[in-house]
């Protein structure tokens, strides 16, 4: 018989307990409002699994730790918010370049620079996409809901160990503060993915070389006998250091073909009411519960109102935008808690097909399912 477990629980909480279903053995970070209880509930809970847990002297180090760590076979990760995240750009970038999996966690807070520390925003959309330079792979899923957050945290941990590449969960204030019933589900329930590994046999590893021509190399362990080099330069597939243009072009076009290729395994998102919509909110995090609290509202009214919420921030969801335009849909509208970072996204996916309106706020506050509300009926006073 399957064992459930129900608890009342802070998204927070229930992200430590998603990493620690999905593996997670070795978790480095520093604290900071309002990701800060992630670390603390890791430091308790780790040392009783045979975890690790380590407090850095800053956000740069905590990342590295991460790194290293998951080079020598933890699952690993790491938590924080804008500014924080801000410092940890740089070996981001190194784990997307070696190819690290990796979980980060960015509970999103009011910005730029130390901003609002204890109230809600969404401004860093953009930011994991492109915080780190280069061109680079990299996955951002977002959760609305407590339980959501534990579900989409284990998910976090198996994209990053399916693809070798960094993972972001992106939440904000009020998903990682608010507590919600939640029935956890069995343990022997869940499917867990590990990195594909070197097999016993194989010698004279090249720890970059795509063995099965999926795009993705298999990982040997730092310390477990088989030697290798790891370089934030862009290397050949024995891990060293090239300036080779071809060598180069194959490297980038491998590191992003191994996302591009597998769009279909990696996005998620989330269609309510759209039987007969006509106007459709976009959104995700946090803004989706008011949101779909007002859809409700006015679909009592008679407005044909959906809602597409995005579980998969980036890769970006085109596939969506795509689907809407063969429906009876014309309008839609981008909600999210910044001056408007998903809605040029949105617009330019959606190819002129649509009229694109922007519900946004950026003054530490939620949009409340009345803005939503009044944004609906401005918008078809327009049409």
């Amino acid at each position: 018989m399957l064992s459930r477990k129900i608890m009342l629980m802070q998204g927070n909480e229930a992200c430590v307990e998603g990493a620690l279903a999905a593996g997670m053995r070795f978790f480095a970070g520093y604290p900071i409002t309002p990701s800060t209880e992630i670390a603390e509930i890791a430091a308790e809970r780790l040392p009783k699994v045979g975890g690790k847990f380590i407090q850095m002297e800053d956000e740069l180090a905590s990342m590295g730790a991460v790194v290293g760590a998951s080079l020598a076979g933890l699952k690993a990760m790491t938590a924080t918010s804008g500014p924080g995240f801000s410092l940890k750009q740089e070996n981001i970038g190194f784990a997307c370049l070696t190819e690290v999996p990796c979980v980060v966690v960015n509970v999103q807070r009011g910005g730029p620079s130390t901003g609002l520390p204890t109230l809600p925003a969404q401004g860093d959309v953009m930011q994991t996409r492109w915080g780190t330079h280069g061109d680079h792979p990299i996955i951002v899923i977002s959760p609305s809901s407590v339980r959501e957050v534990y579900d989409m945290t284990i998910r976090a941990f198996n994209l990053s160990e399916k693809y070798r590449v960094p993972c972001i969960l992106l939440m904000d204030e009020v998903v990682a503060h608010m507590r919600e019933r939640v029935e956890l589900p069995d343990k022997s329930s869940i499917d867990i993915i590990n990195r594909k590994k070197v097999a016993s046999t194989l010698s004279d590893y090249k720890p970059y070389m795509d063995y099965d021509s999926d795009g993705i190399p298999p990982m040997a362990n730092f310390g477990d006998g088989i030697p290798f080099h790891v370089t934030g330069l862009i290397h050949d597939i024995s891990g060293f250091p090239s300036n080779n243009p071809k060598v180069t072009e194959d490297l980038i076009n491998r590191l992003m073909n191994k996302i591009n290729n597998n769009i279909g395994d990696i996005i998620e998102y989330e269609k309510l009411y759209m039987e007969d919509a006509e106007t459709v909110i976009v959104t995700f995090g946090c803004t989706a519960r008011s949101v779909l609290s007002a859809i409700r509202v006015l679909r009592q009214e008679g407005l044909k109102i959906g809602m597409l919420r995005l579980k998969t921030i980036w890769p970006f969801a085109h596939i969506a935008i795509k689907e809407l335009m063969q429906s009876s849909v014309n309008t839609l509208i981008v909600a999210e808690m910044n001056y408007g970072q998903l809605l040029e996204t949105v617009k330019a996916s959606a190819e002129g097909a649509f009229r694109i309106y922007g519900l946004n706020k950026y003054n530490g506050e939620l949009i409340t399912p009345q803005e939503v509300i009044d944004k609906v009926r401005e918008v078809a006073e327009y049409a």
